[in-house]
């Protein structure tokens, strides 16, 4: 009886694929990955429509949307429901062994049997990050225990690189910036570090007296390039183990990020583009074909279904997302043009989005004093910089009606009501829903990385039946 593939799923946090060279960036900020990406299959039009980490996640691991969930917030309160099963949970009963590095604690990791982790984070105090390499240090051996046992494997590893702090170590610091970062006539950062939630930790990892904007996000892609350096080496261990026949590849990301985009600095919050799009690279030598991009629409929910359906196992359960595999076999597949899109990061919102036009609809006030509604046409403004709400009062309430009718049919579906409607305490401030924006721009802080890091695991312990090293 052949063994059954392996699995490898790389996920990258906050890695934006319109920096990635892959997808025609200037930057040439992801050269192994764009060259190992030729051997499979790019989905360019995938979205994570729950954001941030925990929901997007939990959406990639079970299958399901947030009303399959449940689970819509950073700082999700308890563990996954018992009505699902994880990835892990399920290739598990299939004879797998399962390890997972960079990811313990967090609600959306439930079900692997060997949890690792490994230094992610960062500050200007500690110096450069080497945060892949700190990866590769533990990935490498597991990889190599893993693909030396008889039993299949699932191996996912969550990169830090592209998450701040952005402190990739030298030469790429410097790949992508040639300037004088701290010209003092240089106000570009001014409103960045006039904004209280975040000026503390912002200093805390930008070089002191920076003054340069695009300084920083040359942080960012040089943090991606190294990342790529050092995800080559994965490839290379694959390639010299001599399992690259028998195993699938996934590469993608838990959502994008904000750099200098919409007053949301350098970080993930806010439902544009450029944090809900991410990053979708399939590879497996005869079974994924080699060269192709796809264009149509997909989501987190989908890649558990296509992974199952690529590696030929049958779970039985009706999942929420739908396999890719038909559109790779040149069969037709339904589009799901328009969609949910949900956050509770730092501010509470959600809306709907569809191929030309965003509604999003803020469910309380947010520490940036946006507006309640924002709407954007996204063929005309793919930057998402004029807000049409006012202009546009037909659509808005075209798209509202078409978002409440979705989350009556899901709720009726699911025997929920919509979870976003429940996360009171989302914000882990005990106080309920924000009355107004002065009041969450008062509440809402973050003046460490270590700080950043609680938040990211904020139940960091082993839960029942998981193995830590």
């Amino acid at each position: 009886m052949a063994k059954k593939p392996n699995l490898i799923l790389i996920g990258i946090d906050s890695l934006r694929p319109d920096h990635m060279s892959l997808n025609g960036y200037p930057r040439l900020t992801t050269p192994h990955i764009d060259k190992y990406a030729a051997r499979g299959s790019v989905f360019e039009n995938t979205f994570s429509p729950h954001i941030p980490t925990t929901p997007g996640y939990g959406s990639m691991f079970t299958g399901m949307d947030c009303f399959g969930t449940d689970v819509v917030a950073l700082r999700h309160e308890g563990s996954l429901g018992h009505h699902l099963k994880t990835l892990a949970e399920i290739l598990g009963e299939s004879g797998y062994s399962t390890s997972c590095v960079g990811f313990s604690g967090n609600p959306a990791s439930r079900g692997f049997q060997t949890y690792i982790d490994f230094e992610g984070w960062g500050s200007w105090e500690k110096g450069r990050s080497h945060k892949a390499e700190n990866l590769n240090a533990v990935t490498i051996p597991e990889l190599k225990r893993l693909a030396g046992d008889e039993k299949p494997f699932f191996l996912f590893m969550r990169h830090m690189d592209p998450h701040s702090p952005y402190l990739p170590p030298r030469p790429f610091e410097r790949i992508f910036y040639d300037g004088n970062e701290f010209d003092k006539a240089n106000k570009s950062l001014d409103p960045v570090f006039a904004f209280a939630p975040f000026c503390d930790y912002f200093a805390s990892w930008f070089p002191p007296g920076c003054t340069d904007k695009e300084y920083i996000i040359a942080q960012y892609d040089g943090a991606v390039a190294y990342m790529d350096a050092c995800i080559e080496n994965i490839f290379t261990s694959i390639q010299q183990l001599g399992i690259e026949e028998e195993t699938l590849v996934v590469i993608d990301s838990d959502h994008g990020e904000t750099l200098h985009d919409h007053d949301c600095f350098y970080d993930h919050h806010g439902l544009y583009e450029c944090t809900t799009r991410i990053p979708l690279i399939l590879v497996y030598p005869g079974k994924i074909p080699a060269g192709r991009r796809f264009k149509e629409y997909c989501q987190m929910k989908d890649i558990t279904p296509t992974i199952l359906d690529v590696m030929g196992i049958k779970s039985g359960i009706a999942f929420d997302g739908r396999s890719l595999v038909p559109l790779m076999k040149g069969q037709p597949r339904v589009s799901e043009p328009e969609f949910y899109i949900t956050e509770c990061t730092w501010m509470r919102k959600h809306g709907w989005r569809t191929p030309q036009w965003k509604l999003i609809h803020a469910l309380e006030p947010d520490f940036h004093f946006k507006p309640e509604v924002e709407l954007y046409d996204l063929v005309k403004d793919p930057g998402e910089t004029v807000n049409l709400a006012n202009k546009e009062p037909a659509i808005v309430a075209m798209l509202e009606a078409r978002m409440q009718a979705w989350i009556a049919k899901r709720e009726k579906e699911t025997g929920r009501t919509n979870p976003m409607g429940r996360n009171m305490n989302w914000h882990g401030k005990g106080c309920g829903a924000f009355k107004t924006s002065q009041q969450a721009y008062e509440a809402m802080h973050i003046g460490s990385p270590g700080a950043a890091q609680s938040l990211q695991n904020r139940e960091l312990q082993a839960q029942r039946g998981q193995k830590m090293l």
